[in-house]
């Protein structure tokens, strides 16, 4: 596995790259991770893929140039995305991939699905919380005043513990999820960097529609994986969307929201092999 950077005008992207297959593979991982998340299917498929994990918009080494609030508020568009991930494609001579995406990284996935089909092999999303994010995510990522509360509350500490809390209470998130996310408020940075994933990323929600235009009207193969266990992102949240996406393969996996282990690597491993 190696280390690098691709730098845009507005972003330096942090990547690693592994595996060493013909075909190509961006990856997307979940909140609080890093762009080695998927490293688990090298073993599995490293001879038929190569693997571009990018630690993501607010997440280990990857910086805005202006990681002020201001750019923060103003957001990201889907284009912009689409514009980046084709620049980058370009700077790799990579004609065609495929995406896989983990909970918050499904948003970017989905993203680059509607936006760039034409160039997708697969379609991968785990826990995908780009069907369904929840009335939280909404809240605090797209009403005004649901954002200026997690940013006033993003400033202190037991302002944030008491939330999560009050969230575990009243069963808005399970004991995992509460859990996953203590960890991630412990200092100002990891404060800021959650209240930041929730700003920046607000204009990256699915457009169903164009979504399964996308999957139905192109040769993509379309894999959707949950966990049994999940209560963050269970099956039932594709209920009505899933049936309208022909030949969508769906995978309800013994396991947790905290998935991508070897376990799901072998599953994932057999069924692209």
């Amino acid at each position: 596995m190696t280390s690098h950077f691709y730098k845009s005008d507005f972003v330096d992207l942090h990547y690693y790259k592994y595996g060493t297959g013909e075909e190509h593979m961006l990856c997307f991982h979940g909140f609080g991770m890093h762009g080695k998340q998927f490293r688990e299917l090298e073993p599995e498929l490293g001879n038929k893929y190569t693997f571009w994990g990018f630690d993501l918009f607010f997440h280990k080494a990857t910086k805005l140039r202006d990681q002020s609030l201001d750019t923060v508020k103003t957001g990201l568009t889907k284009k912009e995305l689409a514009g980046l991930i084709l620049d980058f494609c370009k700077a790799q001579n990579i004609n065609r991939f495929s995406v896989i995406g983990y909970s918050m990284g499904t948003h970017y996935a989905t993203t680059i699905a509607e936006e760039l089909p034409e160039m997708i092999n697969e379609y991968i999303v785990a826990a995908p919380s780009s069907i369904k994010p929840g009335n939280i995510i909404r809240f605090f990522s797209r009403s005004k005043f649901g954002n200026k509360i997690i940013e006033k509350i993003s400033l202190s500490k037991d302002a944030m513990v008491k939330l999560l809390n009050m969230f575990r209470r009243a069963r808005f998130i399970d004991e995992e999820g509460h859990g996953i996310l203590l960890k991630e408020i412990e200092t100002h940075e990891l404060r800021f960097n959650l209240y930041a994933s929730l700003t920046y990323l607000r204009y990256l929600t699915t457009d169903e529609a164009k979504l399964i235009y996308a999957l139905n009207n192109h040769p993509i193969r379309s894999i959707f994986i949950f966990g049994r266990r999940d209560k963050s992102y269970p099956l039932s949240i594709g209920k009505s969307f899933l049936p309208l996406i022909k030949n969508a393969e769906i995978l309800n996996l013994n396991e947790g929201h905290e998935m991508i282990n070897k376990g799901f690597a072998k599953v994932l491993g057999d069924l692209l092999s």
